[in-house]
């Protein structure tokens, strides 16, 4: 595993984020989803990891519904956009997930790591 690049995933329910961490496993590359949507404390991605790479993945509201046939308000979506604000004020890198195959997503995170890297 290339562990040097501590890696922090975060983002919304449902947009992709065990996804994009299995495939990147795949590459060698150690990931770790902070659960930041579910915390009250809005540097608790810095406390629980404090990660070289902060990668945001967002996707619409509508999208959760569809990806996970969550049964869950716009409130609760706006909730946890709400809680994940900081983490995304610090993102390393943002990829919006709406009109993305999971192999795009993929390969933009691993283009990104790749170049910076180098």
């Amino acid at each position: 595993m290339k562990a040097q690049n501590h890696i922090g995933v975060v983002g919304p329910c449902a947009a992709g984020k065990s996804t994009l961490i299995a495939g990147l496993a795949k590459h060698g590359y150690a990931a770790r989803h902070i659960a930041q949507e579910h915390s009250y404390v809005p540097s608790m991605w810095q406390r629980l990891v404090d990660p070289e790479v902060l990668i945001f993945l967002d996707v619409s509201y509508n999208l959760t519904l569809v990806r996970r046939k969550l049964d869950w308000s716009v409130d609760e979506y706006a909730e946890q956009q709400r809680r994940l604000e900081h983490a995304r004020r610090h993102a390393t890198l943002y990829v919006n997930t709406d009109n993305l195959s999971i192999e795009q997503v993929l390969d933009t995170v691993l283009a990104f790591l790749t170049k910076k890297s180098s």
